[in-house]
């Protein structure tokens, strides 16, 4: 008789009462877990948490700057979720942002006198959803046409895009009047997104992002047929729903989002294009898209709490001179109790009984 293992992991058929309360005590252990690690730098957690938290909502600036880091990494979330449903893993939001930012600066560099403010800002858009619509349709249509891996193909064109914006920074782009250190110039007035209580207006932009994807995924044929091909390709050929086209379709509608994304970041942020103007936000998205359980809603929450955690440990890296290194460990290990507490609310751990059954 074969030997069952002591211990087995079993998909929930359905999420369990207590996935509030594993979240909660998921949340609590990080926070205690991140104590010791104050500790061990000899400070006190009950003077730091404050200040971290202080440091992200404490007043009005603050808060508009933790708004304002929220902003990309809410759209590069949306952007993701369709792609994700369908179980392709798009993890080239960086590169389809760097394509967006490149389309949209190119216009705020060259067209700013040529046409008036509101049209510049419209062509910077479109521009930016363009070009990022393509770079995502490049391994989609790899996939669909020769079965590549999407992973790795989205991967790789992160960095064409990011050394096709060095070769820019470094030559054709280069600020003519600088001190010789390599950088694109900063944008006329007339090519920066004007503001609305304090942030640019690019935070309204990707609440109807996020509206729309809601709508879309949740209340649309598409957004069904989306689900279908990420549950099983083939029931979804037997269904008659073409998984080509579905894969193309998805893969335009998130490159264009993250290009989107990437106009918002030059345009309303940065006012320049540089090789951190995707600055990881297309990675971390990957997480507030898996928490939110790829709901845009819920994402707007999600975003919002990583941005007060990467403004609260700036804070705390000037008020307590603590290194940035140990500063972004504590907020990755807050975000990685509550990546873990997934687990627990999607599985559950099956122990074997002294009999040789499985406990229940």
């Amino acid at each position: 008789m074969t030997r069952q293992p002591f211990v087995r992991i079993a998909k929930r058929a359905r999420e369990p009462r207590s996935a509030w309360a594993i979240r909660i005590a998921a949340i609590a252990a990080a926070l205690l877990f991140g104590g010791l690690i104050i500790l061990l730098l000899g400070h006190n957690p009950f003077s730091v948490y404050p200040v971290m938290f202080g440091g992200a909502l404490g007043n009005k600036l603050a808060l508009r700057e933790t708004v304002k880091i929220s902003i990309p990494l809410l759209g590069a979330a949306v952007a993701i979720a369709p792609a994700f449903k369908m179980k392709f893993w798009n993890i080239g939001a960086e590169g389809q942002i760097m394509a967006g930012a490149i389309a949209a600066s190119y216009f705020a560099l060259y067209w700013y006198d040529k046409v008036p403010q509101p049209v510049l800002l419209i062509i910077m858009f479109l521009a930016g959803a363009l070009a990022g619509g393509l770079w995502g349709l490049i391994p989609a249509f790899f996939r669909a046409k020769w079965g590549t891996n999407e992973t790795l193909f989205t991967l790789m064109l992160n960095y064409v895009a990011l050394q096709f914006e060095l070769y820019l920074q470094n030559g054709p782009w280069k600020d003519s009047r600088g001190t010789g250190f390599p950088k694109i110039p900063m944008f006329n007035d007339a090519a920066r997104l004007p503001k609305l209580l304090g942030v640019h207006i690019g935070w309204i932009i990707v609440l109807v992002f996020v509206a729309a994807m809601f709508v879309y995924m949740r209340y649309t044929k598409d957004g069904y047929e989306i689900a279908v091909v990420g549950e099983s390709e083939r029931t979804a050929q037997y269904a008659g729903i073409s998984v080509t086209q579905v894969t193309l379709k998805s893969m335009a509608i998130s490159g264009a989002v993250s290009g989107a994304v990437g106009f918002l970041v030059v345009s309303g942020a940065n006012y320049t294009l540089s090789d951190q103007t995707a600055g990881g936000v297309g990675f971390t998205a990957i997480a507030v898209a898996w928490l939110s359980k790829l709901n845009p809603i819920v994402m707007v929450a999600i975003a919002f709490f990583l941005a007060i955690l990467s403004k609260g440990s700036n804070t705390i890296q000037t008020a307590f001179e603590i290194p940035k290194s140990a500063a972004e460990v504590l907020t990755g290990v807050i975000l990685f109790f509550m990546l873990a507490c997934e687990f627990f609310v999607e599985y559950k751990l099956i122990f074997r009984q002294k009999s040789g059954g499985a406990a229940k």
